[in-house]
């Protein structure tokens, strides 16, 4: 059982820099996969970044190069580091986590644990 809590999201102008921060309870973090989803307005939740209990990271193509995804075990924390930032970027951010280490960590049905989300608003 983890409870998760989203932070860093503002507002920003395209090409600037955003740091989310994903903090969770538990004593259990290092077992965990961990994902960072976002969902813009009238859209689907889609997936962005996903790092393994093992350090095996995936990205979706639409922001590979631009955001990193890394874990502080010893913090319980997740950051997203997101630069280059594009108006397409805008929308609510989620962090997820799971106990299982499925072979697909893009969707959203492996996730059990999710947090309340962060606002990121990229301006032109």
């Amino acid at each position: 059982q983890v409870q998760l809590v989203e932070s860093g999201g503002g507002l920003v102008q395209a090409g600037g820099s955003l740091r989310l921060s994903c903090a969770a309870s538990g004593r259990t973090f290092s077992s965990y996969a961990m994902g960072w989803f976002r969902q813009a307005p009238g859209k689907e939740r889609e997936f962005v970044a996903a790092i393994r209990r093992s350090g095996g990271i995936n990205y979706a193509d639409s922001v590979k190069g631009r955001f990193t995804i890394s874990r502080d075990n010893a913090k319980n924390t997740v950051y997203l580091q997101m630069n280059s930032l594009k108006t397409e970027d805008t929308g609510v951010y989620y962090c997820a986590a799971t106990a299982q280490d499925p072979w697909s960590v893009v969707r959203t049905t492996v996730y059990v644990y999710w947090g309340q989300g962060t606002q990121v608003t990229v301006s032109s």
